[in-house]
């Protein structure tokens, strides 16, 4: 995959909920919090639910299927500690997000 090609624009990410996008053969739930960008592999570790698809609450992303919480910026599991979700990282330049090198 060209990791110089851009994800998407940081103006498509919805400061309250997830963006789903493809990069290469991996899909993606981005995030925009505090004005940061970060990415999440798009699979719940429990069932592989779509993040992407979770609705989001002080800093967590909830799956839509069974309700798992996951930190936005680490991917940690509050209530299964051992199950993080794949914390994925990027970069933002210019505006628009990009997987880092």
């Amino acid at each position: 995959m060209d990791v110089t090609a851009p994800i998407t624009q940081v103006s498509n990410i919805p400061p309250d909920r997830p963006l789903r996008v493809r990069a290469g053969e991996r899909d993606l739930a981005l995030f925009l919090l505090d004005g940061e960008v970060f990415a999440l592999d798009d699979r719940c570790p429990h069932k592989g639910g779509p993040l992407g698809e979770g609705h989001c609450e002080n800093g967590q992303v909830f799956c839509p299927l069974h309700g798992w919480g996951f930190d936005i910026k680490t991917g940690a599991c509050p209530e299964v500690p051992g199950r993080p979700a794949t914390r994925v990282a990027v970069r933002v330049a210019d505006g628009k997000v990009y997987l880092a090198d």
